[in-house]
């Protein structure tokens, strides 16, 4: 591969595996409420961006920005969407549902072709909609045999898959429109975070000197892996960023089964079972289908 591949393909992998790990770093703060570690994650993640915008020169452009409308009005419904996702996600890992979280973000491309299909107007291949077929029987088994649906999984599919909708109507740079995310987010965090020290009900200044960096690195621990996901898609195609997005649910399903001893069943087992093969057949499928595409290019290239 090319230098230019191999650097992308590290950042590929550096960025979901750190998604991946990010469960541990929730667990260490899970005395905290969920609804406070989303605040200071918002208010450390907006600062830090702010910073490197700052840095990268782009802080007049991202000024600009704010002046547009339709951006404010595009990335405050992404803003909302990513808030509930995070919100979902942080409440269900320090609940003890990392293997059902992984469970959402294994369903999330299957959603995101449903979203195009029924949003976009786009039409599925026979092979796509086995795939949708197989995810579906996996989901309604799961249902029968919980006595209800996979709500976390199902919710942090949906808000996700639907932020990814919003964000293809999105007219700025990766950089500026996540600071403008976090920054529409910012003065809620802040008001949410004062009620909280007024109350004397803060954690941050409160708890130990661990703990007070914890919360800190919330913003890090965001805005890192998203720098390094940028970068891998400059570097490779996006066909490969759909293969390396499965890196970051196996090992949150792995952590929640192995590490921190959740369980699963051999209920689970199948209807699981369902859902990977169904990524399988539309991982393998996409491959071929690109494959095809790319000859024929070739083969009228090589005719002209």
């Amino acid at each position: 591969f090319p230098s230019t591949m191999r650097k992308g393909m590290a950042y590929a992998v550096a960025a979901y595996s750190l998604w991946g790990l990010v469960p541990i770093y929730w667990k260490w703060l899970q005395t905290i409420s969920a609804v406070e570690l989303i605040g200071h994650r918002i208010f450390w993640s907006c600062l830090a961006l702010f910073a490197l915008l700052a840095l990268r020169g782009e802080w007049r452009a991202f000024q600009k920005s704010v002046r547009n409308r339709r951006a404010v009005i595009v990335y405050t419904l992404a803003a909302l969407l990513v808030g509930a996702n995070w919100l979902i996600y942080v409440w269900a890992v320090n609940a003890g549902f990392i293997v059902e979280t992984s469970l959402g973000y294994f369903i999330n491309p299957l959603v995101n072709i449903l979203l195009g299909v029924f949003i976009l107007g786009e039409r599925l291949r026979r092979a796509q909609w086995m795939a949708i077929g197989l995810a579906a029987i996996g989901v309604i088994y799961l249902t029968i045999s919980y006595g209800s649906p996979p709500w976390i999984a199902l919710a942090l599919a949906s808000t996700f898959g639907l932020y990814g909708l919003v964000k293809k109507t999105a007219i700025l740079q990766p950089l500026q429109g996540l600071a403008l995310e976090t920054g529409l987010l910012f003065l809620p965090a802040v008001v949410y975070l004062g009620y909280l020290e007024s109350a004397g009900r803060g954690a941050l200044g409160h708890v130990g000197p661990v703990t007070n960096l914890l919360l800190i690195g919330a913003g890090p621990v965001t805005t890192v892996p998203l720098i390094f996901f940028a970068a891998a898609a400059k570097r490779i195609p996006l066909s490969w960023m759909g293969l390396f997005q499965y890196i970051a649910p196996t090992i949150q399903f792995l952590l929640g089964v192995l590490v921190f001893k959740e369980a699963f069943s051999r209920t689970q087992f199948l209807g699981f079972s369902l859902v990977w093969l169904a990524l399988i057949i539309c991982a393998v499928e996409g491959v071929v289908v690109r494959q095809q595409l790319r000859q024929s290019r070739q083969l009228i290239a090589a005719r002209e």
